[in-house]
């Protein structure tokens, strides 16, 4: 993977040979390692997070039923008592990362276990759980143990300053995905029209000492509106430019800082913080380390020429890397194939990075008709669901599907006769009143979930939200990112 001189390519289309050069061009290590350090550290302070709170047990033993992601039902459940001992596996992994302990095997462990525990239920989907699984997916791929690490102290010939570009360039890639994808999806008329749906959790953040009484003012919901969406969409650009790297990241950590003092989205705010560093010179730990200590700094990286190009283990890993960045790039795009109001409708919202533009509520009631006696029942969701997975599934379409399956095997197993299941859910999207979700008169037990667009969702309520300032609650959730 770092094989860079392995082929003479002097009759290859000149700009070709200038991108193999540039993608293989030797780049300081340290910044690199710094970034591994990080990633280790943030994962292993979530899983003390998760153990120390109880969420293990909240997420993953209380519920009695489990949303899956379409196309991994397959995937198998652990015992609920062997949860905690995943995430204390978790927390060790993130250490062994931090050090460079075996990393090769560390990383890759850490993306199985990591993946796995956010496929076990898509209640807990969050857009920051998966942008760490896709980074550690790409670390698996980078050789950040070459330096700084006890992989390197333990295996001297293991040594290594330098790093090959695309190592960095492929980061930069990936968090540059999150921040334009999440401005892009910000430039909706509930966003920059309405500030909707951030007048709703600010007027509900009044209770804040010093800042408390701004936030239900209107200009402010604006203001923090279009500012997010000019943060998101512009941040990568003075983040790649040097003369303004370091005011940008300024920016960077003050704007996540606020977010996170605002708003209850967990770790989001410290991941962003931690990736937006692979935009800087990758000299910049040992320039800074330098500067402490008032010495040159010192790295040996080697010169290459400009007329090399990759052996083939090179070329299937920059092969790889370019299918891995036509995905990032068109998955979030799929949501434009079908139409609508990708908020009320969900479908394609997962994976798209529309970080924090919906408030939506719900509520729903099953209704069961056995369809040889015409007997009716009434189910409520919470006869099934714990109250998290309750308030997610409410509002998206394939939760609600999943849970009328549920319910029709569980009264034919009962009744001995099939079963028709329909549901009355309405839900109320960044403030509008509440209305119909889903065709109450559509049996969903013979419907099934795909890539299709599901015609039982009904359209999104076409009018403004019903109230600009609302009054001030306690209620308002904001949800995670």
């Amino acid at each position: 993977m770092t094989d860079v001189a392995a082929g003479d390519v002097t009759s290859a289309h000149p700009r070709m040979a200038r991108v193999w050069a540039w993608l293989l061009a030797p780049r300081d290590i340290a910044a690199m390692a710094v970034f591994r350090v990080a990633l280790g550290l943030l994962i292993t302070v979530s899983s003390v997070r998760f153990l120390a709170y109880g969420w293990v047990g909240v997420l993953f033993a209380q519920p009695r039923v489990r949303f899956t992601y379409w196309g991994f039902g397959w995937v198998p459940v652990l015992p609920s008592e062997w949860m905690p001992a995943l995430f204390v596996a978790l927390g060790v992994l993130g250490t062994l990362l931090m050090v460079g302990l075996f990393y090769r095997v560390t990383v890759v462990l850490l993306f199985g276990v990591f993946a796995y525990v956010q496929l076990l239920d898509v209640t807990n989907y969050l857009n920051h759980y998966y942008l760490v699984s896709l980074l550690l997916a790409l670390m698996s791929f980078v050789p950040a143990h070459r330096a700084f690490s006890v992989d390197a102290w333990r295996r001297p010939e293991l040594r290594q300053d330098w790093l090959p570009a695309w190592c960095t360039v492929l980061l930069r890639f990936q968090v540059s995905i999150v921040y334009v994808y999440a401005g892009l999806a910000k430039v909706t008329t509930d966003w920059l029209v309405h500030a909707q749906p951030l007048n709703i959790w600010l007027s509900a953040r009044t209770g804040l000492p010093w800042v408390g009484p701004l936030l239900d003012e209107r200009w402010v919901a604006y203001a923090a509106a279009w500012g997010g969406m000019l943060f998101d969409s512009t941040i990568v650009l003075f983040l790649m430019w040097r003369r303004t790297r370091p005011f940008a990241y300024v920016v960077v950590v003050g704007f996540h800082a606020a977010t996170s003092a605002l708003f209850p989205i967990g770790m989001f705010p410290f991941i962003m913080v931690t990736g937006a560093l692979v935009f800087f010179d990758p000299s910049w730990p040992r320039t800074l380390l330098a500067r402490v200590r008032r010495s040159p700094v010192s790295v040996s990286v080697p010169v290459v020429g400009e007329g090399r190009a990759p052996g083939w283990k090179g070329r299937v890993v920059l092969g790889v890397a370019v299918v891995y960045a036509c995905l990032q790039v068109v998955l979030p795009l799929r949501t434009h194939a079908y139409g609508g109001n990708v908020l009320w409708h969900e479908q394609g919202m997962r994976f798209s990075w529309r970080v924090m533009t919906r408030e939506k509520n719900g509520s729903a009631t099953f209704m069961v008709r056995d369809s040889v006696t015409g007997r009716e029942w009434h189910v409520s969701p919470s006869q099934y669901l714990t109250r998290l997975q309750e308030r997610e599934m409410a509002v998206q379409p394939d939760l609600i599907l999943q849970l009328a399956h549920r319910i029709a095997r569980d009264f034919e197993a009962t009744t001995q006769h099939p079963v028709e299941v329909r549901a009355d859910v309405r839900v109320s999207l960044n403030g509008r009143m509440s209305e119909p979700l889903v065709d109450p008169t559509v049996d969903l037990s013979k419907e099934e979930d795909g890539l299709g667009p599901k015609a039982w969702i009904l359209p999104a309520p076409e009018g403004p939200p019903v109230h600009l300032r609302p009054a001030r609650s306690s209620h308002a959730r904001v949800p995670g990112a």
